[in-house]
């Protein structure tokens, strides 16, 4: 058995598929970000769903693309977790979200730009062959730009420093505790406070027709795109911009005006990236 997997700070999917590529279950789990989680907690997020424990045993290769793996320390963090659920896997190959995005969306020998909004955020240059990451992420707390953390991060400050329209704030405190207790607790004590942020993006999706979310929204996207793809990269004009993630998928009209009041064109905009990364895999890795 050979496990294809996608995972974010909010969610991560799993595709578990034979040898020959056949589809044998999939499955979903709480997100595995390793830069924000213990080995305890990460450990306990695989085996207590059903699917995965039952057959941890039948795993002979794990192919994992998680936030939070662009560097040494969270890689090796994850790999100690898997090789100790996962006993009798010979293959394990742990690469950031960033590659999973690239493997969905685009197309060897066509050079493209490759974005991330979602719980986090990111962005990346193809150039055809190989993938090139010109600024790396420092995280939610100094970067992650338009991504659900950052929006749930305006939505709450705007909230205490009384800038949200009245009749949208009451209807924000109906559906969250804000209480100050509530969000630092969240922020400072429990585990993952990006995702936790990002629970509040849901807020300014489901409302993004009012005039205050439309600001925020496109003030937030404009930071993204002026930062992570015009500043970086000369040539983005003239090359498609693909994105993955669900704050790029719910907000593609806001995210394609903005981009186009950069002078730029937007690709693919997929919610998640599992069903072209396991294309991918059955085409360039189970082939062989």
């Amino acid at each position: 058995m050979i496990l294809v997997v996608d995972s974010g700070s909010t969610k991560t999917d799993w595709i578990a598929l034979t040898d020959d590529g056949k589809s044998l279950f999939q499955t979903q789990t709480l997100g595995l970000n390793p830069q924000v989680l213990s080995q305890e907690i990460l450990r306990e997020r695989i085996v207590n769903n059903f699917e995965l424990y039952k057959h941890r045993k039948d795993v002979k290769a794990l192919y994992f693309y998680g936030a939070g793996c662009g560097t040494e320390r969270p890689r090796v963090l994850m790999r100690s977790v898997f090789d100790e659920i996962f006993t009798k896997a010979t293959d394990i190959v742990l690469k950031e979200d960033t590659f999973a995005a690239l493997y969905a969306t685009a197309t060897e020998g066509e050079k493209s730009i490759v974005c991330i909004l979602g719980t986090g955020s990111n962005c990346s240059y193809f150039d055809g062959e190989k993938i090139i990451q010109k600024v790396v992420s420092l995280g939610y707390v100094v970067m992650d730009d338009a991504s659900g953390n950052y929006f749930g991060r305006q939505l709450i400050r705007d909230y205490k420093f009384g800038k949200i329209p009245e009749a949208l704030a009451q209807k924000f405190e109906s559906e969250y505790d804000l209480s100050s207790e509530n969000i630092k607790n969240h922020l400072y004590k429990n585990p993952n406070p990006n995702t936790y942020l990002a629970t509040f993006a849901r807020f300014i999706i489901e409302n993004k027709d009012e005039e205050y979310c439309q600001g925020v929204i496109k003030e937030g996207l404009s930071v993204f795109v002026e930062h992570q793809i015009v500043l970086q990269f000369p040539d983005a004009k003239d090359i498609p911009i693909h994105f993955v993630g669900s704050i790029g998928f719910y907000l593609q009209a806001e995210l394609k005006e903005v981009l186009n009041n950069f002078g730029l064109t937007a690709g693919k905009i997929l919610k998640r990236p599992i069903d072209g990364l396991v294309a991918h895999h059955k085409e360039h890795i189970l082939a062989k």
